[in-house]
């Protein structure tokens, strides 16, 4: 990880797109502006664990009909489309292990 010290009103430039800029210091609180492209997603922590999880509970609810059925798979492709989606799943929990 790299660590570095701002101050009030200095900036990060990260990948010669993102500005983050330091606005305010109050105590423990630090305000931050993210100037980025639309395509950039940005979160709080907390609201990506969220949309990670109900991502992954998404993935492992699916069923390989509705699977098929939502992207019109012909029948000459299903068992690819199984193997498929079992591998989203496998992906999914892999990426959640949490670290030892």
């Amino acid at each position: 990880m790299l660590v570095l010290t701002r101050k009030k009103g200095q900036k990060l430039i990260i990948n010669d797109n993102i500005e983050v800029t330091i606005l305010e210091t109050r105590g423990d609180n630090v305000k931050i502006g993210i100037s980025a492209p639309r395509n950039v997603s940005i979160f709080r922590e907390e609201i990506y664990e969220e949309i990670k999880k109900a991502n992954e509970q998404s993935i492992k609810e699916i069923s390989l009909p509705e699977f098929n059925n939502t992207i019109n798979i012909p029948d000459s492709q299903k068992d690819f489309a199984s193997e498929y989606l079992n591998k989203l799943k496998s992906i999914s929990t892999k990426i959640n292990k949490p670290d030892k």
